[in-house]
């Protein structure tokens, strides 16, 4: 009888582990769609992976795509975008992203992703930071 409920105690453990990894996954993959909608200069594209709340902010693709290009230029154009350590607390996800820019710095991304009704992760923030300040 102990080892069934250990068993079981086992299964749900690593069941949630595969359900934070599958959206981990999910989360990676909104990312990086935006990201190659950014190199395509496709903003209703890099528009839609938005969250509800920046859709508030920035009211239209171009708007958004703007802020992006100007405050963001790292995100917007890079020469490599990689997956560092995440972190998933409910129904939000935390993504490091090491990126180097056009010119060869480094630079780390923090997204932030909630999962909406439907599922669906969408992105509610990205900062960027250098060694030494915060952009």
């Amino acid at each position: 009888m102990r080892i069934a409920a250990l068993l079981v105690a086992i299964c749900i453990i690593f069941g949630s582990v595969s359900a934070r990894a599958d959206d981990v996954a999910a989360a990676q993959g909104v990312i990086r769609a935006q990201e190659q909608a950014f190199a395509r200069d496709d903003a209703a594209a890099a528009y839609s992976y938005a969250a509800p709340a920046i859709r508030e902010i920035f009211p239209a693709p171009d708007i958004f795509m703007s802020m992006v290009q100007n405050g963001y230029a790292p995100v917007y154009r890079h020469r490599s975008f990689e997956f560092g350590e995440s972190r998933s607390d409910g129904n939000w996800i935390s993504q490091h992203v090491h990126i180097i820019d056009a010119n060869g710095e480094a630079w780390e991304a923090l997204y932030t992703l909630e999962q909406q009704s439907d599922g669906s992760y969408k992105i509610t923030g990205c900062s960027l930071l250098k060694p030494g300040r915060e952009v």
